[in-house]
C-alpha cells in the first residue's frame, strides 16, 4: 500500500458516520477531546474532524478495547468494522514514524 507522506503532528481530516460517532461517544472510553472534534458536515449526515496519526492510534486503542470486551455481538461487529475502517485511514498516511515491521504487516 502506498502511503501519503505527511509531517509528524500533521492533522488530517477523518470522516465518520453518525453511528460511528455515537459508537465513540457512547460505547468507548474515548475522551471528549476526540469526540468533540467530530463536527457535523454541512448538508450531510456525517461528521468530520482533524486528527494526527497519534490521535488515530489512541482512538483505535479505545475502539479495540471495547470490541474485545463487548458481550453484545452486534455491537462488537460494529466496533470491529469501525476499527478496520479507521485502521485503513491511519495506514494510508506516513509521517515517518512507521517501523519496518509495521510496513511488512500492511503490505
Amino acid at each position: 500500500m502506498k502511503r501519503q507522506k505527511i509531517g509528524q503532528g500533521d492533522r488530517n481530516q477523518v470522516r465518520v458516520s453518525a453511528r460511528e460517532r455515537e459508537l465513540l461517544a457512547d460505547h468507548t472510553f474515548t475522551g471528549p477531546e476526540y469526540v468533540e472534534r467530530l463536527l457535523a458536515e454541512p448538508g450531510g449526515t456525517g461528521y468530520a474532524g482533524m486528527f494526527t496519526l497519534d490521535d488515530l492510534e489512541d482512538i483505535l486503542g479505545f475502539v479495540a478495547a471495547e470490541a474485545n470486551h463487548c458481550e453484545d455481538r452486534k455491537l462488537q461487529r460494529e466496533l470491529d468494522t469501525f476499527y478496520d475502517r479507521l485502521s485503513e485511514i491511519e495506514q494510508s498516511y506516513d509521517d515517518g514514524g512507521w517501523s519496518d515491521s509495521d510496513v511488512s504487516r500492511t503490505s
